[in-house]
């Protein structure tokens, strides 16, 4: 009991600091004291104090709206890789679960070639051939994710496809294309739920990692791993510049990851039993 409260505590405040974070992130242009982009050189390395809540970089921007305006990137970077990653996974695992075993082994042997690759040095060798930037990196990140989906949706449809009820649709006529929308996809909706709030989480994290090795959202435009490839040479200096976007990016991640573990719980009934 103690620990099912605690997790609900965690979900509530984890659920809590996102909503603050998209609102923020939505409503940037009326929040933000000051322009992402706007430099003020008489400013620089100023420490967090009443004119600047949580200091200025060394070229004299405000880190709070630098922040505020990289959660825009984080978020979006997030939505876009997992919408790309489930459309293309998940037509991938639908086609290979439904369809002969010779196409279900030929479309799963090209999501484990993916697989094989490391996922930073795969990123960056697709970042390279598409040329840097937002977009060329949210299609990266969504090619490189869609394998996991594909994977979990092909597994769920061939253990959905052998139900009494699928044999009994099939025997009364029903085509392939209306038992998938009508049987396969709403049985697998809550485990790819929680695969989309994971993998949601990485997104975040290997777009900060791209930016960061400048390869991934260019300047001067704001995102946390920018943010943080700045501070690198100023930690001493003004470690506030790493200390507050470094915290935005764990807390976003750990959110997710919360999120995503109190969903598979919830949607699990032994796990729920079990707390």
């Amino acid at each position: 009991m103690v620990l099912r409260k605690t997790r609900r505590i965690l979900f509530s405040l984890a659920s809590l600091y996102l909503l603050v974070l998209v609102a923020l992130a939505i409503a940037a242009p009326l929040v933000s004291p000051y322009s992402p982009t706007e430099q003020f050189l008489d400013r620089r390395f100023h420490p967090p104090g009443p004119t600047n809540f949580l200091g200025t970089d060394n070229f004299g921007r405000d880190i709070l709206t630098r922040i505020i305006y990289g959660s825009r990137s984080a978020l979006v970077v997030g939505i876009v890789t997992v919408s790309v990653a489930l459309l293309l996974g998940g037509a991938v695992g639908l086609i290979a679960g439904m369809g002969p075993p010779a196409i279900d082994s030929a479309l799963m042997l090209l999501m484990d070639s993916v697989l094989s690759f490391p996922t930073i040095l795969l990123a960056i060798t697709i970042v390279s051939f598409m040329g840097y930037g937002l977009v060329q990196v949210m299609l990266a990140l969504g090619i490189i994710s869609s394998p996991i989906f594909a994977r979990l949706i092909r597994a769920e449809t061939l253990s959905i496809k052998t139900e009494g009820y699928i044999e009994a649709s099939r025997a009364l006529g029903t085509g392939p294309v209306k038992i998938v929308f009508r049987h396969i996809i709403p049985n697998i909706m809550s485990k790819v739920i929680v695969q989309c709030s994971l993998t949601f989480a990485q997104a975040v994290v290997i777009e900060s990692s791209l930016s960061f090795l400048g390869v991934g959202i260019q300047p001067p435009a704001a995102s946390w791993g920018l943010m943080l490839k700045d501070a690198r040479n100023y930690l001493v200096q003004a470690p506030w510049m790493a200390i507050y976007p470094g915290l935005c990016l764990a807390l976003t991640v750990l959110s997710f990851n919360i999120i995503g573990d109190s969903l598979s719980e919830r949607f699990n009934p032994r796990l729920n039993d079990l707390v």
